[in-house]
């Protein structure tokens, strides 16, 4: 059987696509909320409660989807989350009241919780360490391109058709991808087309707690007693917000603030997201080329990544000190890439920290944190933003990134959880540094 070269990046080549089909199809109902506040006669509150309904079931799916990925193995369980949130987004077309988008917007927040855990895990088993944030950047940009293309081409089926066409084409776009992905994708011990020396070069390079299936698992309640759980989980509660934000108000933002229209919209709304790509993709080559410089290991110069676009995210912070629109864009540009370059890093440092028969468990918890604090904060710019405006709102965003970088400092430890917890207790004249 002919050999294909370079396999894994094809591999996450197909993750990728998944998640800018789910960002897409998360995207939509923000690009055309202002077309039903209109023809619904929806108000910001209840547009809030609709992103806070999905945000809501995202956040509880979040640790249940991680355990059944870890259950199902990444292909079968990544492929029916996403026949699901296929068919939900395309029921959203049905929806005729602010009530019937919640529910709708619901289920695909509850399929949608898979979508990273399992990019993760494929991550995880398609790339050695080294190479593990450069391919979670990759994957993960994913959610800004399909947040970039949500604008124009919702704004496109809404002027030629409807809204509710928005919502069927997403939807099926994301059925044809679960079909390709049960198709495609297989394990690197399973796929055939892998050559012998990637194989080797895949597997040799993980470490020991994701080369080793020994069938042992940390439970639910294990990861939760572990400190570095936490060094990951409040980082991701804190900063999780901001890409909540970016997602579900931009659109909104710009039309009660500036008075954009539909077509103006989708001509500024998706340059955020391009920059959000960028974010990805430099945020993952940064670590390795931290670990060269500065000679630390995996956990800091991930470390370093957050601290880093924690910094920047004071740019977007500083938007109501400004009455342009087009300085709060390029100041949301500057926001999106910081954000997505630290999510990357926080997202990654699940499978540095947690071995391969609970890395999705593990990450589906941090994402429960950090969807708690995603919904929350909606209902909050729900609650506040024709009162209290915009501003406010992205100023508190900086601050909680800024708290983010302390956390991450000061609770994560420098290791593995599994090393941590084999490294014997030290006499107390000589206490262990990790």
């Amino acid at each position: 059987m002919r050999k294909i070269k370079g396999l894994r990046w094809y591999m996450i080549g197909l993750v990728t696509i998944g998640t800018v089909l789910g960002y897409l199809t998360r995207n939509a109902i923000a690009v055309a909320a202002p077309t039903l506040e209109a023809q619904l006669h929806i108000t910001t509150q209840q547009y809030s409660y609709i992103v806070a309904a999905y945000s809501a079931c995202y956040t509880v799916m979040q640790p249940v989807a991680g355990y059944i990925l870890d259950i199902l193995g990444t292909k079968v369980g990544y492929a029916v989350f996403a026949i699901m949130w296929a068919i939900f987004c395309a029921a959203t077309a049905l929806a005729n009241s602010w009530g019937g988008l919640a529910i709708a917007r619901a289920a695909v927040g509850a399929a949608e919780a898979a979508m990273i855990p399992a990019g993760l895990k494929a991550s995880s088993e398609w790339f050695p360490a080294k190479e593990r944030s450069i391919a979670v950047g990759y994957f993960n940009v994913g959610s800004s391109i399909g947040a970039m293309v949500a604008p124009p081409l919702v704004v496109w089926a809404i002027v030629a058709h409807s809204w509710q066409m928005a919502f069927i084409i997403t939807g099926v776009l994301s059925l044809i991808w679960a079909l390709c992905w049960l198709v495609f994708y297989k394990h690197p011990r399973q796929q055939k087309k892998l050559s012998d020396s990637e194989r080797d070069y895949i597997l040799s390079g993980q470490e020991s707690h994701h080369q080793i299936d020994n069938g042992k698992k940390m439970s639910a309640g294990q990861i939760l007693r572990n400190r570095q759980f936490w060094g990951i989980a409040l980082p991701r509660f804190l900063a999780e917000p901001a890409w909540g934000t970016f997602n579900a108000w931009i659109p909104l933002f710009m039309f009660k603030a500036y008075g954009f229209n539909l077509k103006e919209i989708a001509m500024f709304a998706w340059m955020p997201m391009l920059f959000a790509d960028l974010g990805c993709i430099v945020g993952g080559y940064l670590p390795p080329l931290f670990q060269r410089l500065f000679g630390v290991n995996l956990i800091v110069s991930r470390k370093l990544v957050v601290t880093m676009g924690a910094v920047l995210m004071i740019a977007p912070g500083t938007i109501g000190l400004f009455t342009s629109p087009y300085v709060a864009i390029a100041l949301l540009c500057v926001g999106g890439f910081a954000h997505q370059a630290l999510s990357g890093a926080l997202i990654t440092l699940s499978s540095d920290v947690f071995g391969r028969n609970e890395v999705a468990t593990a990450n589906g918890l941090t994402g429960m944190a950090a969807w708690t604090a995603s919904t929350m904060f909606a209902l909050v710019v729900g609650a506040l933003a024709d009162t209290l405006g915009f501003s406010p709102l992205f100023a508190a965003l900086a601050v909680f990134d800024l708290l983010g970088a302390l956390v991450i400092w000061t609770v994560l430890k420098n290791k593995p959880a599994a090393e941590l917890e084999q490294t014997p207790a030290a006499p107390a004249a000589e206490p262990v540094r990790s």
